[in-house]
């Protein structure tokens, strides 16, 4: 087969005013970047308010193993079959970041015969949104550093800094550095470091606000440091809030492109999983809602990590009501939970899949305490056995689920028409009663504790000597009504990647808790979770090229 490259450069692109049409837009409602990428004007927007919203299916997956699971494929997979059967359907997806490009998950426009296109400009530059991000989060870091030379009138704890310098790309040396080195021209030594621009609460910001204003008051909360007498100061003491809007005006705007069958696809904000809450933006999704008769929206890495936060977070923010789940599953990442080596997946193995199949059964069971109806993706791969289908669906028929298997990503969206069928089906017939697991008032705590032990498996929660004065200060400020965002290791339920399958009896660690008053949740980091990832050993950009034509390689 062909790679995802070479197949999306022979696709044949519609026009974006074409693209736009098919959701009732006309060129004036777009900010054209180029012929095959625009931009969904305010103006329209606005005008879209008054319009119905459309259904609302999440897809999600089991957690993320090397084998992969193929999330983001069957989402646009879907969409594509959904239109094929006669549905206005637009996808709504996040924005890839540089770092997994270039490192070892590569980008996120799908695979295959179901990507979104033009791909080599949405995997690397796109209409630099994050560009955009990076510029308007580094300009408050210079605002620190610069005030605190100028007089330091906020009293500022140069040590109490906890606003780092933000880049998008993985690049480990970059975690822990001095500043200000030199003469005293160039300000105070103090110790900083970097964050991937998809960590920044900015680009939380970004996902969670309503337009452009409700952005600009977001910002302003933002806690970017703490004084001497431990009173925090925000980005309005330092008066740049306007400026930080000002950067992001454009980027506030969500992306029109298309899918490979010339459906819309609406893709904006990028913010990962398991360092923030993993969702695309609340305007992009209500854009969708009000121009589609079915939106399909994803999040990232496992239930546990985004789709727990897109209901508790995102759904409770932007006022959105999932009407039904899909689930994505392949048999060879559920015998890699069963303990069965990477080398060895494509080798039938039966037993490995029914003990591995605890995974897909856990995160059944969770997305079933929200009260909505399920459907499974069992994305198929050449390699599976007719004997592991068989016993797979004897599991799904057990846990009184809706399933499909999907072939998206050797058919686009005609093999994903069989998937395409169930989802219409549990849609009409309405049974979605959606309710968020935690609620604003329950506290810090009981919001933790609650996920520990209904999401993850956990018996309890233990706080680190850190994160216990932490929540102390959190309590102080009377922020502990806030969301709780995870942030947790994708490859389990737990806060250990090593522990597959669904682990159970162990005690989930908060280590650190971080207030991001701007994107108005709280941060609990747990395990050995960065913020800054760092690059492998053979990165995916060693093997990716350019020649003299501008044709790309390497790209995925």
């Amino acid at each position: 087969m062909k790679t995802d490259v070479e197949i999306a450069r022979e696709a044949q692109l519609e026009p974006i005013e074409t693209i736009g049409g098919k959701m009732g837009l006309k060129r004036e409602n777009l900010i054209e970047y180029g012929k095959h990428m625009a931009k969904i004007s305010k103006d329209t927007l606005d005008q879209c308010e008054k319009n119905e919203d459309g259904k609302l299916v999440l897809v999600t997956a089991i957690n993320p193993t090397p084998a992969g699971e193929g999330k983001t494929t069957t989402n646009i997979g879907l969409t594509m079959a959904l239109c094929q059967r006669g549905k206005n359907a637009i996808t709504a997806l996040r924005e890839p970041s540089l770092g997994p490009v270039f490192g070892i998950k590569g980008g996120a426009c799908g695979g295959g015969y179901s990507q979104v296109l033009p791909m080599e400009n949405i995997n690397l530059h796109f209409t630099g949104d994050f560009h955009a991000i990076t510029s308007a989060h580094n300009l408050i870091a210079a605002c620190i550093d610069n005030h605190i030379h100028q007089g330091n009138t906020l009293n500022i704890d140069s040590r109490k800094i906890i606003w780092k310098r933000v880049m998008d790309m993985n690049d480990r040396a970059l975690r822990e550095i001095i500043v200000g080195l030199g003469s005293e021209k160039n300000g105070f030594a103090r110790q900083d470091g970097f964050d991937i621009t998809v960590a920044s609460e900015i680009m939380a910001i970004l996902c969670l606000s309503k337009d452009l204003m409700d952005f600009k008051d977001r910002v302003s909360k933002i806690t970017v440091a703490y004084t001497y007498d431990n009173q925090p100061v925000t980005v309005a003491d330092l008066k740049v809030q306007g400026a930080v809007t000002m950067l992001m005006k454009d980027a506030l705007l969500p992306n029109l492109v298309q899918t490979i069958e010339n459906t819309p696809a609406i893709i904006h904000g990028g913010p990962f999983a398991n360092i923030a809450h993993g969702c695309n933006s609340i305007i992009a999704t209500k854009a969708a809602l009000k121009l589609g008769e079915i939106t399909i929206t994803e999040a990232g890495f496992g239930a546990d990590l985004g789709a727990e936060k897109f209901l508790d977070i995102k759904c409770q923010a932007g006022n959105l009501k999932p009407d039904c789940v899909v689930l994505v599953a392949t048999i060879r990442a559920l015998k890699y939970n069963g303990g069965l080596e990477k080398e060895n997946l494509t080798q039938e193995d039966v037993e490995a899949l029914v003990k591995g199949a605890v995974n897909l059964k856990r995160h059944i069971a969770n997305m079933k305490k929200y009260r909505l109806p399920i459907v499974v993706c069992i994305n198929a791969f050449p390699t599976d056995t007719e004997a592991e289908i068989k016993a797979l669906e004897k599991i799904l028929k057990e846990e009184e689920v809706s399933y499909a298997l999907s072939t998206c990503f050797a058919e686009g969206g005609k093999g994903a028409l069989d998937l395409a069928d169930r989802v219409i089906e549990v849609l009409d017939q309405g049974k979605a009663d959606f309710k968020p697991l935690v609620n604003e008032s329950m506290t810090l705590e009981e919001k933790l504790l609650c996920l520990a032990q209904e999401i993850y498996g956990a018996k309890d929660v233990i706080y680190s000597k850190d994160a216990k004065s932490q929540l102390a200060r959190i309590k102080d400020q009377g922020l502990d009504h806030l969301p709780v965002c995870v942030a947790k290791t994708q490859y389990s339920f737990s806060d250990d990647p090593s522990k597959l399958g669904a682990p159970t009896d162990y005690s989930l660690t908060v280590r650190e808790l971080v207030a991001e008053t701007g994107a108005n949740f709280i941060v609990a980091k747990t395990g050995d979770i960065m913020t800054m990832p760092g690059l492998s050993k053979d990165p995916a950009a060693n093997h990716m090229d350019i020649d003299k034509e501008g044709n790309i390689t390497g790209l995925f």
